[in-house]
């Protein structure tokens, strides 16, 4: 009996402390629950800098030299001796069309210019003239007799099949890439249909448009960068002309030129990005600006927690923005050295404790 009295006070006795033991527990996860939560924040410490002010365009590469070539006659498409993507240096041989046609019509007329030629001599004999010199003739007499004779007649013949005969070939007016090539060997070629183009791509113009209250930051011989949208890197071009007339929905043309490293293509989609700099600015990054209450606020630190503080955004670039004081709100007030919050700042509040993670530089 004794030791069933003692193994029952024994149970009693551990119930009770393991029933101790979680209110315990309990309520220290009760109070853990509630315990204030600080806020991780980057910072950075405010100064005065040069702003670089930035007007941001879209624009397209255009060659400076570009030219759809095709034949001045119609034939077949004898030989082609280049492909799209070749580099052809000035004065190479592209492509020639069958010139049996042509060249005969050549050798006729160089015939036919001899015999006028015969028949021009045989009037000037006539006329008492023993020398066939034109400049010993009179002018008027001279051409009376070139005309009567065929001569004038078959001298024009002679170079329309000579013009002919060169046109069978497709020279290459300046170095350049071909591309465009669409016809096939053998093929007939009209007059006028284009065989290819031939772009200079060693240099482009960039060609984009500003509206008008933007022109008065740029000038002729400034520099702008661009960034093809195919590309992860930038250019630095040089503004060439500024075109000296609105267009109808209120932009300006301007042209820039940028030297090619071989990536750069005809009719590339480009960023134009034209920076200015604007010296002693608050100058912080973007997400550093917020609204509350439908105004533009950043956050200061003091004493670790955060004090709202109305600004006004003067100017922007894709990453920055110069701020000051909001003019309108007698609270606001911005020096060198205040610590203001970079981010995490979205869901803070006036007067938020705080914890700074990181100080950006």
């Amino acid at each position: 009996m004794n030791s069933k009295l003692i193994l029952f006070i024994f149970i009693i006795i551990s119930l009770s402390c393991k029933q101790e033991q979680a209110k315990v527990e309990e309520a220290s996860i009760v109070k853990q629950q509630y315990l204030p939560e600080k806020n991780e924040v980057d910072a950075m410490v405010l100064k005065r800098e040069t702003f670089k002010k930035e007007i941001v365009s879209n624009g397209k590469l255009v060659a400076l030299e570009k030219n759809e070539l095709k034949f001045d006659v119609s034939e077949n498409l004898e030989r082609l001796f280049v492909k799209n993507g070749d580099y052809v240096k000035q004065g190479q041989t592209l492509a020639v069309l069958k010139a049996f046609t042509y060249q005969q019509a050549y050798t006729k007329a160089k015939i036919n210019l001899k015999k006028a030629e015969l028949e021009f001599q045989d009037k000037l004999v006539g006329r008492g003239y023993e020398t066939f010199n034109k400049d010993s003739i009179p002018a008027e007499e001279y051409e009376m007799l070139a005309i009567r004779s065929g001569y004038k007649d078959a001298q024009h013949e002679l170079q329309n099949a000579e013009f002919k005969l060169k046109a069978t070939k497709l020279i290459a007016p300046f170095s350049g890439k071909i591309a465009n090539i669409e016809n096939k060997q053998h093929e007939h070629i009209n007059v006028g249909t284009e065989v290819m183009t031939l772009i200079n791509d060693s240099v482009f113009e960039v060609e984009f448009y500003l509206i008008e209250s933007e022109v008065s930051e740029i000038a002729a011989g400034g520099q702008i960068q661009i960034t093809p949208f195919a590309l992860s890197k930038s250019y630095q071009c040089t503004i060439t002309t500024i075109n000296p007339q609105v267009e109808k929905d209120g932009t300006i043309l301007v042209k820039a030129r940028v030297k090619n490293d071989g990536q750069l293509m005809e009719g590339m989609n480009v960023k134009v990005f034209i920076q200015k700099n604007i010296p002693n600015q608050f100058v912080v990054p973007k997400s550093t600006v917020v609204l509350r209450q439908n105004q533009e606020v950043l956050f200061t630190i003091k004493s670790d927690k955060t004090y709202w503080t109305y600004v006004q955004t003067t100017n922007e670039n894709s990453r920055q923005y110069s701020v000051i004081p909001h003019p309108d709100k007698s609270s606001a007030s911005l020096k060198v050295g205040d610590t203001i919050v970079v981010s995490g700042n979205l869901n803070l509040a006036h007067d938020t404790e705080i914890e700074i993670k990181n100080i950006v530089q």
